[in-house]
């Protein structure tokens, strides 16, 4: 795969990961989409669940950064050395796409099962470029 597409594919993953994270702020927020995460057992986040929301929504910018320092589209962040980073990323996205398929929420099934997928498949093929 050439760089050029590596280049853009580390662009939609992040724009994958902060549409998700949106979506995290809005649960961490209240809003009644609790059944599309963390199992469906809600329709509106109790408040630990709310902080852990806020907390994952970080994590997936976090990891949108990551990406985009890895693949140069961010530059003059050299601090932070990505090679493992991007390969725990992508393996915990591998097995969130597992979690999610397995989900009692058939709503977290359908919306986030594809999602996760698509994010680990496209985080894979970066990793392994």
């Amino acid at each position: 795969m050439g760089a050029d597409s590596v280049y853009i594919l580390s662009i939609i993953v992040a724009i994958l990961f902060v549409a998700i994270a949106v979506f995290q702020v809005l649960l961490s927020l209240g809003f009644s989409i609790g059944e599309f995460a963390m199992g469906g057992s809600y329709k509106v986040l109790p408040k630990k669940l709310r902080i852990v929301s806020a907390v994952n929504a970080l994590i997936l910018l976090f990891m949108g950064f990551v990406f985009l320092q890895h693949t140069n589209v961010l530059q003059g962040f050299n601090f932070l050395s990505t090679n493992i980073f991007i390969w725990v990323i992508t393996i915990f996205l591998g097995l969130n796409t597992i979690a999610n398929l397995l989900s009692r929420s058939r709503k977290e099934r359908l919306v986030m099962t594809p999602l996760s997928g698509i994010a680990f498949l496209l985080c894979l093929f970066i990793s392994l470029s």
